[in-house]
């Protein structure tokens, strides 16, 4: 099987040529995402390995159909960037990683909520200066505050079992309550009631139709000042320019965000020797509140592991006329 992937770095190639050895694919890579741009240098082959950011639209996967491939294996959870109807009218068979480490995002977000609470950022750069003042690098406790967990899936789990371990109270929402967190004491309350009582609100849904924007101007009126709004999931959960009024207001007090609206534009490059034409996320990273990372949440060798491994078992099924192990990993 002839495989041309997408969007990727050498670590992509590092992972997924060792675990190779044991299927002896024909691999193609390309470190350009696929669009229109590029979706004709696509030449016999079977599969197409894609990535976050890759353009997956009816033009895009008519064209891939008409050169002969049979299967889109997304490397991800997500799949918001399929056109799924359009797979099925060209009889594409599409898999996913449903979940590679849930563990590795959650522990991410924490990372990140300690981050902008302790300043330990400011605090590093500024003891590599001989500046040993605490002035500005007061935080909070977070042992009693209310976390709200917005989407309780592998990785909502995850992130709710952490907080529980530093003696949160723990609300979530998500429209199928999950038995064991509930029985572990995550108290599961409308969305509403989760924005209006969460000291600190933490995003893992996935994006669809009906969580485009979850957080907007009408929501953030909701939250309680000061909140601290994590997003580790995907960019257009959050409306850039209704968080940046809440910024301006102070009615959002800190934001971590590892997904951005925009981020096709600019994540998974170097971008240090150019000027960006991104007004909001230069606006963005200016707020001394705020911590923006690159969409690395997913990127522990235990998730890298598991994503190579998974996609190519799927691709191996699939091309044997089988049905992927997880049948989640199925989408068309």
């Amino acid at each position: 099987m002839k495989v041309t992937f997408f969007s990727t770095k050498p670590y992509d190639r590092e992972f997924f040529r060792r675990l190779n050895e044991v299927y002896s694919f024909d691999f193609v890579f390309y470190e350009t995402h696929l669009g229109p741009h590029i979706v004709n240098a696509v030449e016999e082959s079977d599969a197409i390995c894609a990535f976050v950011n890759d353009k997956l639209t009816a033009e895009v996967l008519g064209v891939l159909a008409n050169r002969g491939v049979k299967y889109i294996a997304m490397r991800c959870a997500g799949f918001n960037n399929v056109d799924l109807d359009a797979a099925r009218k060209y009889g594409l068979r599409i898999c996913r990683v449903p979940a590679y480490s849930p563990e590795a995002v959650a522990e991410h977000a924490l990372a990140m909520i300690l981050t902008l609470n302790r300043k330990t950022h400011k605090a590093y750069n500024r003891v590599r200066e001989q500046n040993f003042s605490l002035n500005g690098l007061m935080g909070f406790n977070l042992h009693g505050k209310t976390i709200g967990i917005v989407g309780t899936g592998n990785i909502g789990r995850a992130f709710a079992r952490i907080m529980g371990g530093f003696g949160c109270e723990r609300l979530a929402y998500d429209l199928y309550e999950d038995e064991a967190l509930s029985t572990a004491g995550v108290q599961y309350v409308p969305l509403a009631e989760l924005f209006s009582r969460a000291d600190i609100i933490s995003l893992h849904c996935p994006l669809t139709e009906d969580t485009k924007h979850l957080i907007n101007a009408a929501s953030l009126k909701l939250l309680k000042p000061g909140v601290m709004l994590i997003n580790t999931s995907r960019g257009q959960l959050i409306d850039t320019a209704a968080v940046l009024e809440g910024l301006r207001s102070k009615h959002v007090g800190y934001l971590g965000i590892d997904v951005y609206e925009q981020e096709e534009k600019l994540f998974f490059r170097d971008l240090s020797q150019t000027i960006l034409n991104d007004d909001a996320i230069q606006l963005l990273m200016s707020f001394p509140n705020v911590l923006v990372t690159g969409h690395q949440a997913f990127f522990t060798a235990e998730a890298m592991e598991e994503i190579a491994s998974t996609t190519l078992m799927n691709l191996s099924r699939l091309s044997q006329g089988l049905e992927p192990e997880n049948p989640a990993a199925l989408l068309v």
